[in-house]
């Protein structure tokens, strides 16, 4: 059975997984135990071999033999091979299984397009699932071991109830060199192409979803057919397994404790039991382990797909699909929230506190935004507000958008843009002075604002006498004192920053 863990690692904590470290079944220990006992009774004969029994020339002779196969070990790539290796095995692994097939999308076909609520509505509906389950069961007879040996005839297959005594002789009268796993799906395909002519299917649309789903739940049991013959070429499989048996045969020559060769010399420390290697065989004969339990996950092994039980799942749930809950449903009433405008589900006292953690509001829910008074007060979008370029900006441009106002648009002879000028003196202060107000600047708007009053009263007020068009009303004198504290007041220095290299002139 299916070794699983999920619920134990529902939750992140503290050492985790270090209670999964004591599970024997489906473990690596289970899995690596005979062939690490081999690799340590081996090490140990060697280390005996050389501290006993061989002579001071033959252990020299030794030494330089067992140095030459450490440093041999370097040149095989294992990390390589084997992480490569074992990816390819476990995409296939999990592709194998998402391909085994399940009547779930087929039966609830069925359920709603074959229609009688009479012995014979009920006989299609069954018979029709029954082959589709059938046409399972002798895919996965012909691949999975488990299955086989519950069914190693055709006669259980007649006994457990899958297949009729009239549709074994049919089935056997049919000679073919090659699996007949698919002959139950035609028998659907026959059968409900009848149930279309007796009006049981309503109409072609029906018909052809049933075909559609159909032909989807034989694509999967052909490509576990598939998945069964097309292995992963051998030579791949068998350099891998000459990688890791050659590395630690390496290994247990030259990771042996030797004795220095010149009298005198200092030699490495005498240690016994060589820990790393021993860990590099745990690490590297395990990966070679786990990708040979799951080359093939339809057999006997702890971690292999319980295809017996899934066949018991899929007859149950399809047959109770098709049959008993063909039209049987709950009566409609109004829901629980018929009169709320808000579903507010409750909680228990174990999930209360899910309550007070927003979710579902965006990312920039909590970003404050009231730093900046100023920057937060509404405003109108009307031409009296002036498009202020920014200072990074106005490096690379010469001038700057101007300041326009209700009047520039009012009087296209008299409008100014006010622009960039670089000082005189050849500098390039920060282009926001600090907050002043300049007089000369002040006295020459205010003379412009009366000369503009003046001029605004003896021309004519006829809509489209000024240049074609309707003219724009006159901006009020709020608007008219927000635009001369702009174009008098800048940004401090501070809050911008003083690294602007224009001079800001009007």
């Amino acid at each position: 059975m299916t070794v699983s863990y999920t619920l134990k690692v529902a939750n992140s904590r503290f050492g985790g997984f270090s209670k999964l470290l004591f599970r024997w079944k489906g473990s690596i220990y289970k899995l690596l135990y005979k062939e690490f006992i081999v690799f340590m009774v081996l090490y140990a004969v060697l280390s005996l071999v050389y501290r006993r029994l061989l002579t001071e020339e033959q252990k020299r002779l030794y030494t330089k033999v067992a140095q030459y196969c450490n440093r041999s070990t370097d040149l095989i790539p294992m990390s390589f091979v084997l992480g490569f290796y074992v990816t390819l095995i476990v995409n296939r692994w999990w592709a194998q299984y998402t391909s085994i097939p399940l009547p779930d999308q087929l039966m609830c076909v069925i359920s709603s397009n074959v229609h009688g609520k009479d012995e014979r509505g009920r006989i299609l509906r069954r018979t029709l699932i029954r082959y589709a389950n059938l046409s399972a069961v002798l895919i996965l007879r012909s691949i999975s071991t488990r299955v086989l040996k519950r069914f190693p005839t055709m006669d259980h297959v007649v006994e457990a109830g899958f297949m009729t005594q009239d549709e074994h002789k049919k089935f056997e009268s049919l000679h073919s060199d090659f699996n007949k796993y698919w002959i139950p799906c035609v028998w659907f395909t026959n059968l409900a192409a009848q149930a279309r002519r007796d009006g049981r299917i309503r109409d072609d649309v029906a018909l052809r979803l049933l075909m559609d789903e159909l032909n989807l739940y034989r694509a999967k049991c052909s490509m576990l057919f598939h998945y069964d013959w097309i292995s992963i070429p051998l030579v791949y499989t068998q350099v891998v397994t000459i990688a890791v048996y050659s590395f630690f045969a390496f290994c247990l020559i030259g990771r042996q404790f030797l004795e220095p060769l010149e009298p005198g010399q200092e030699g490495d420390l005498d240690m016994y039991v060589p820990l790393s290697t021993l860990l590099q065989f745990f690490f590297y004969a395990g990966w070679l382990k786990v990708a040979e339990q799951i080359i093939n996950p339809f057999g006997e092994d702890d971690d292999d797909f319980e295809t017996n039980k899934l066949i018991d799942r899929n007859l149950q749930v399809s047959l109770l699909s098709v049959d008993d809950m063909y039209q049987n449903l709950p009566p409609a009433v109004k829901d629980k929230y018929w009169n709320e405008s808000t579903a507010q589900p409750p909680y228990t006292m174990a999930t209360a506190s899910e309550t007070l953690k927003p979710s579902f509001l965006g990312s920039t829910f909590d970003m404050c935004m009231c730093e900046d008074a100023e920057q937060n007060q509404m405003v109108e979008a009307s031409p009296s507000v002036p498009c202020i370029q920014t200072p990074r900006l106005s490096r690379f441009f010469a001038a700057a958008s101007p300041a326009i106002s209700i009047k520039n648009f009012s009087r296209g002879s008299r409008a100014r843009s006010h622009v960039w000028h670089p000082q005189t003196d050849g500098g390039f202060p920060s282009p926001y002075p600090k907050h002043s107000e300049d007089p000369e600047l002040v006295a020459r708007i205010k003379e412009e604002e009366m000369e503009d009053e003046a001029s605004q009263a003896s021309e004519p007020t006829t809509p489209g006498s000024h240049l074609g068009h309707t003219r724009l009303p006159e901006a009020s004198e709020t608007q008219k004192k927000e635009l001369l504290l702009i174009q008098v007041k800048a940004p401090s220095s501070e809050s911008i920053g003083a690294d602007g290299p224009e001079a800001w002139e009007p």
